[in-house]
């Protein structure tokens, strides 16, 4: 519906910005020979060994529409850092949270809807939402970049960007996100087994693996995960191939500790490898 050749959603006040500051050395600031960056404009641009480190970077309604997922992010996550500044200690729902301690799961099975209000439910749910707001930012970032900026220059002077311009049209789409990026741009990771960059492949499989594991401590309940090893331990000690034993699960807080420990370092280790290998390839 919006783009940037049907009904356009232009950035109005980010390209003044960026245009106050290309015009700087002309207008607002006389002693100065050249702008603080090309990356607000003008015709120059960077390129080392025929390839383009930096040039001027067009803004369009992509970029507008990209910005409302960051104000999105952001804003849960402020929210959320809020309300652990309010309520952590205490709360309308919960005036005696300070007695129960920095991490307890419910406030007990006779008060429905009291889970994750903890202290500590405030610094994972925190720290939860960083990692996604951040994650936005750099995959915004890499495409917008490989799409408008980095790329390679001919003897006569003109440029071929990694992705050929493709954000402003794909990035307006979830399926475009989906498509042109995570999966057009996983494929070097994904096809590099056997190849020299198999390195970074059985990284990424790996952290990928255990990154969609995290999940299920994150979002379920202590129960659930005692009934699986129950499972299993029926299992090991109906077969007899294991000396008997009575495990117990962990609980929900150490559930929630394990699962954002993972879900945090493994999101990294997917990203870095993939990441990686993407830029490995395209040179």
């Amino acid at each position: 519906m919006f783009s940037d050749t049907t009904i356009q959603l232009q950035p109005v006040f980010a390209q003044w910005i960026q245009n106050t500051h290309a015009l700087a050395p002309s207008a607002t600031a006389l002693g100065a020979t050249t702008s603080t960056s090309l990356t607000w404009g003008g015709g120059d641009l960077v390129a080392v060994g025929g390839k383009v480190a930096l040039l001027p970077i067009p803004l369009g309604t992509a970029d507008f529409l990209v910005h409302h997922i960051h104000a999105f992010t952001i804003h849960v996550t402020v929210l959320i850092l809020l309300k652990g500044v309010l309520f952590a200690r205490s709360s309308r729902l919960i005036p005696d949270k300070a007695n129960l301690g920095f991490r307890f799961p419910c406030d007990g099975p006779g008060r429905g809807g009291t889970c994750q209000v903890s202290a500590w439910d405030h610094v994972f749910l925190g720290l939860f939402w960083m990692y996604n707001a951040i994650s936005v930012v750099i995959f915004h970032f890499s495409w917008k970049m490989q799409s408008d900026v980095w790329g390679s220059i001919s003897d006569q002077g003109v440029v071929t960007h990694i992705t050929g311009g493709n954000f402003a049209q794909s990035s307006i789409t979830i399926n475009g996100w989906l498509r042109d990026f995570l999966w057009a741009q996983a494929s070097q990771v994904i096809q590099s087994y056997g190849s020299s960059l198999s390195a970074y492949g059985l990284f990424f499989l790996g952290a990928h693996f255990v990154w969609a594991f995290s999940l299920m401590f994150l979002f379920s309940g202590r129960g659930y995960w005692q009934e699986l090893i129950e499972s299993i331990a029926w299992a090991r000690n109906k077969l007899k191939i294991a000396p008997a034993t009575q495990p117990r699960s962990l609980s929900i807080v150490q559930g929630r500790a394990v699962g954002v420990t993972h879900y945090l370092l493994d999101g990294i280790a997917t990203t870095w490898a993939s990441f990686l290998a993407r830029i490995i390839t395209v040179g």
